[in-house]
C-alpha cells in the first residue's frame, strides 16, 4: 500500500415525504467524475450551507486531503463500489469525496437516526453522490435507507455499528459473493463482528478501523470527550463546574468524557463492571461506585458502555429532582427509556434535544437527544482534526482490500487489525501537518532493541 505523502444548476428541493420513500435521480454532474446518483434527503436547498461546512472540515483535515490529492490521479478505486453506513457529518463528507476522487462509486446512508446533518447530506446529493439520510428518521426509514445503499451491489462495505454488514448477512446473502471486504468504525460494531467471526458466521473479511491506535486513542478519547460535553452544553446550557457528573463506563470514550468533565471543574464519578477499568479510574482521581449509589448523588449522567440497561427504573427513582441523563454510546438502549416513560406522569420538550420527564413523585428528569448519541444528535460530532486520522484509516484500509483483490488475493473471513506501520505513518503525517518533528532511532539503537545478548 502506497505512502500517504504530503503533495503540495441545482435541481428543485426534495422534501422528505413520510408517505413515499422513492429515491430521486439527481442529474447534476458538475465537478464529479462518476455518474449521478439517486438520493433521499431532507431538503436539497440546504446544499449551499452544507458545502461551506464541508469546506471548513477540509481545511482541518490535512491527512485526508493529502490522500485525496494523491489518489485523484491514479484512481485505485476505479470500477469498485462502496456502500457506506456512517454518520453523515461534514467530516464524513470529506471521506466520501476522497473515495469519489479516487475513482470509487459510492452509496451512503447514516448510521444513526438523529446524527445526520441535513445540509451536509444535501451538499453530497447536489454533487451527485447517492445518499439516503435525514435527521429524525424513524427505525423503518433508517433500514429503508440501508436497503437503498445496497441496490447497486457493492464490492466493499464501510460501517459504523455494523448495521450494514448485518443487513447484508441477514437479508441479502446473494450480495456476499461479490463483496470483497469491509471496514468497521466503532467499538460496538467491532465487538459484534468479532463475535460473528468466532462463531464462523462472518462471510467476508472486515478490518477493525476502530482498534487502530490513531483511532481509539484519539477519536474515541479526545473526540468523544469534547463533543459529548459540547452536546450536553448545547442541549442544557448548564454550568458543569461543581456538578457531580456520572460517567458510566471507563473505556476509551468514557475516559475522554471523564477527562474533559474534570477539566471543566466537575466532580466525576465513574461506574464500571471491569475491575481493571475501575482501578484505572480510581488512580486517575475519580470516585468509583455502583450505579445504585451514583444515582442518588449525580447531577448529570453520561453512559458510554455499549451495553443495554445501564440506567433503569430503580435508578430513575433514586435520582435528584432536575437530574440530566444522556448517552454517548452507539445505541440508545443504554438508558432504558421505556422505564422512564412508565414512571413519568408528564413529558414535554423544554429545549431543543431536551425533554423534561416529570415523575409521579414530582421529581423532574431531563433526557437529552432521546437517548441517542448526544454528541451527534445535539451537537456536530467529533472535531474535524481528530476525524482526520480515523477517516485516513478508513480510506487506507479499504485501499488495502482493493489492492489485494487486484493481485488476485483475499483476506480470510475474519476481523483484522490495521498494520502497525499504517498507524505510525498516519500519526507521522499528522504531526508533520501540525509543524512538529520527532527523533528517529539510529541504526545502533534499532539494533540494540532486538539484541537479546546485550546485558547490563
Amino acid at each position: 500500500m502506497g505512502k500517504i505523502g504530503l503533495d503540495k444548476n441545482t435541481p428543485e428541493s426534495n422534501q422528505v415525504n413520510s408517505r413515499s420513500f422513492e429515491p430521486l435521480l439527481l442529474r447534476n454532474e458538475k465537478n464529479m467524475n462518476h455518474k449521478p446518483g439517486k438520493f433521499k434527503v431532507k431538503d436539497l436547498s440546504l446544499a449551499k450551507a452544507g458545502k461551506l461546512r464541508i469546506e471548513w472540515a477540509e481545511s482541518r483535515m490535512p491527512v485526508l486531503m493529502a490522500l485525496q490529492e494523491k489518489y485523484c490521479k491514479t484512481k485505485p478505486f476505479q470500477g469498485y463500489k462502496i456502500a457506506g453506513c456512517l454518520h453523515v457529518t461534514k467530516e464524513t463528507a470529506v471521506l466520501v469525496k476522497t473515495f469519489v476522487q479516487a475513482g470509487a462509486e459510492v452509496s451512503w446512508s447514516g448510521c444513526n437516526p438523529l446524527s445526520t446533518q441535513d445540509d451536509v447530506a444535501a451538499a453530497l446529493a447536489d454533487e451527485g453522490v447517492s445518499i439516503f439520510a435525514w435527521h429524525g428518521m424513524n427505525v423503518k426509514e433508517f433500514y429503508w435507507c440501508i436497503e437503498e445503499t445496497l441496490k447497486f451491489k457493492p464490492h466493499l462495505t464501510l460501517d459504523d455499528g455494523a448495521d450494514l454488514i448485518f443487513t447484508v448477512h441477514n437479508k441479502h446473502k446473494e450480495l456476499i459473493p461479490t463483496v470483497i471486504g469491509g471496514t468497521e468504525e466503532t467499538t460496538t460494531g467491532v465487538h459484534r463482528l468479532r463475535a460473528m467471526a468466532n462463531d464462523g458466521a462472518l462471510r467476508y473479511p472486515v478490518i477493525a478501523v476502530n482498534d487502530a491506535e490513531t483511532k481509539w486513542d484519539f477519536d474515541n478519547v479526545y473526540g468523544t470527550g469534547q463533543s459529548t460535553l459540547d452536546g450536553v452544553l448545547r442541549a442544557t446550557s448548564v454550568l458543569l463546574a461543581g456538578k457531580n457528573i456520572v460517567v458510566a463506563g471507563f473505556g476509551h470514550c468514557g475516559k475522554g468524557v471523564a477527562m474533559r468533565a474534570k477539566g471543566l471543574g466537575a466532580n466525576v464519578i465513574v461506574t464500571e463492571v471491569k475491575p481493571t477499568a475501575a482501578l484505572k479510574a480510581t488512580l486517575e482521581g475519580y470516585r468509583v461506585m455502583k450505579m445504585d449509589a451514583a444515582a442518588k448523588v449525580g447531577d448529570i449522567f453520561i453512559t458510554a458502555t455499549g451495553v443495554k440497561d445501564i440506567i433503569i427504573e430503580r435508578h430513575f427513582k433514586s435520582m435528584k429532582d432536575g437530574a440530566i441523563v444522556c448517552n454517548t454510546g452507539h445505541y440508545d438502549c443504554e438508558i432504558n427509556i421505556p422505564d422512564l416513560e412508565k414512571l413519568a406522569k408528564n413529558k414535554r420538550e423544554v429545549r431543543k434535544d431536551n425533554e423534561e420527564y416529570t415523575l409521579k413523585n414530582g421529581n423532574r428528569i431531563f433526557l437529552l437527544a432521546k437517548g441517542r448519541l448526544v454528541n451527534l444528535a445535539a451537537a456536530e460530532g467529533h472535531p474535524s482534526e481528530v476525524m482526520d486520522m480515523s477517516f485516513a484509516n478508513q480510506f487506507m484500509s479499504q485501499l488495502r482490500i482493493v489492492e489485494l483483490h487486484k493481485k488476485g488475493k483475499r483476506l480470510e473471513n475474519k476481523v483484522y487489525d490495521i498494520p502497525a506501520e499504517q498507524d505510525q505513518e498516519i500519526a507521522g503525517v499528522k504531526l508533520a501537518t501540525m509543524g512538529y518533528k520527532i527523533d528517529k532511532l539510529t541504526k545502533e539503537q534499532a539494533t540494540y532493541i532486538d539484541d537479546y545478548s546485550a546485558g547490563t
